[in-house]
């Protein structure tokens, strides 16, 4: 059973950021995962690593995504 962009997202961070992402509203968690998913797409280098390692590809989207919002 394919997980949602939101659980996907949220499995690619690491726990400290899980944890912080997990306390948001839901609306807010969503726009997140929208925003982990357009980088996915977007980015030309993570898919390469995605050929490589999905997961690394996923978690590196996430921390920008993260990186973006915090700054």
């Amino acid at each position: 059973m394919p997980m949602d962009s939101l659980e996907r997202f949220l499995a690619a961070l690491d726990p400290g950021h899980r944890e912080a992402v997990g306390a948001k509203p839901r609306e807010e968690q969503e726009q997140l995962a929208a925003a982990w998913e357009r980088e996915l797409e977007a980015d030309d280098e993570l898919d390469t690593l995605d050929e490589l390692s999905p997961q690394a590809a996923e978690a590196e989207a996430a921390r920008r995504v993260l990186d973006r919002e915090a700054g």
